[in-house]
């Protein structure tokens, strides 16, 4: 059976160079104080990175099938700012930051409407099925480069 029509899960959406992903606080997200655990912000950084590649036109799970290897994190630096809470809407924000030739920086932000939650850099390598980092098709790196221009542009 196909998901179809409004049936689609949320999909971000670019804003020039800036990858935006929309994402509710459900109570699986929050401890008992209703305020999100850490860990989770991850989690939504990772689903905003996955839409962003996919709307980029990077089809990962392809290439990872096709014997090509996939993303793994390599480094990650993570500043918590001020606490989401249960049902709070938060906008992810992912940039492309660096492209290189087997990984990709990128910077994300989580805020709710204008305030600052959580901001984030993190290096994605790709790594071959042998788990050694393996150069990334060119295309892509084309299109990371070209996001990473496109937002030189932007203030």
């Amino acid at each position: 059976m196909t998901v179809e029509g409004q049936d689609q899960p949320a999909q971000g959406r670019f804003e020039g160079a800036a990858h935006l992903f929309a994402v509710r606080v459900y109570f699986e997200d929050t401890d008992l104080s209703g305020v999100v655990y850490h860990a989770n912000y991850l989690r939504y950084m990772e689903r905003a990175r996955s839409d962003m590649l996919r709307v980029a036109g990077i089809d990962q799970r392809a290439h990872f099938e096709g014997g090509g290897g996939a993303y793994a994190i390599a480094d990650l630096a993570i500043r918590y700012r001020a606490p989401a809470r249960l049902d709070d809407a938060l906008l992810v924000e992912s940039r492309v930051v660096v492209a290189r030739a087997a990984s990709v920086v990128i910077h994300q932000t989580v805020r709710r409407g204008t305030q600052l939650l959580t901001d984030a850099t993190v290096t994605a390598a790709l790594v071959g099925p042998d788990g050694r980092p393996r150069r990334q098709p060119a295309a892509w790196i084309d299109r990371f480069r070209s996001l990473v221009l496109q937002g030189e542009d932007t203030p």
